[in-house]
């Protein structure tokens, strides 16, 4: 579907870069997350950078994932030539 993620790609400081089916790519920054409910095991940093995609989604080991919807609505959009920048 259009908002399947297609690339995970675990950064510092409990960001995520992500390329959505339809071309999109951006960065998420789960640092809001990190003080909820099951997402406080992401603070591990060698947990959190067990990102995978799982039937499209952005998941963990423990069953940890982030709905599309709010992929989509807070991930921070960025063009190729800030890719670079990221790394």
């Amino acid at each position: 579907m259009y908002w399947d993620v297609t690339t995970v790609k675990p950064l510092a400081d409990y960001r995520i870069q992500v390329e959505i089916a339809d071309g999109r790519k951006g960065i998420f920054d789960l640092k809001p997350y990190l003080d909820h409910g099951v997402f406080r095991e992401l603070r591990d940093v060698n947990y959190f950078n067990q990102v995978s995609i799982l039937f499209g989604a952005v998941t963990w080991p423990h069953e940890q994932d982030i709905a599309p919807e709010t992929l989509l609505a807070e991930m921070q959009v960025i063009e190729l030539s800030e890719l670079s920048k990221q790394k």
